[in-house]
């Protein structure tokens, strides 16, 4: 059923992160239900939305990092591309500023 994807422990660990944050939203907003609020993003916005506007933004994150491995490999030397870690860990920052203060 999976086979078409290739399930690396960085996959795995992001995705795995993706459903923990939803159940954990949805647990949230049952127990407390948000308002509108106006950070740095352009727009006000819900605790929902900023989740999806930070999920998307992770996505794109690495999806940029695992463009740019083979050139970052080979401008800084390495013998090897960058480990994926660097991107999820990019992204889970991202989206942490975004769920704080967006």
């Amino acid at each position: 059923m999976f086979e078409w994807m290739a399930w690396t422990t960085p996959v795995a660990v992001f995705f795995s992160c993706i459903v923990l944050m939803l159940a954990g939203m949805t647990v949230w907003e049952l127990k407390s239900p948000t308002r509108l609020r106006r950070g740095f993003l352009p727009l006000e916005t819900t605790r929902g939305d900023r989740l999806f506007i930070g999920l998307l933004g992770a996505a794109y994150i690495n999806l940029m990092f695992v463009g740019i491995s083979g050139r970052l490999a080979e401008w800084l030397g390495l013998g090897a591309d960058p480990s994926i870690w660097i991107s999820f860990g990019l992204s889970m920052a991202w989206l942490a500023l975004v769920m704080r203060k967006g």
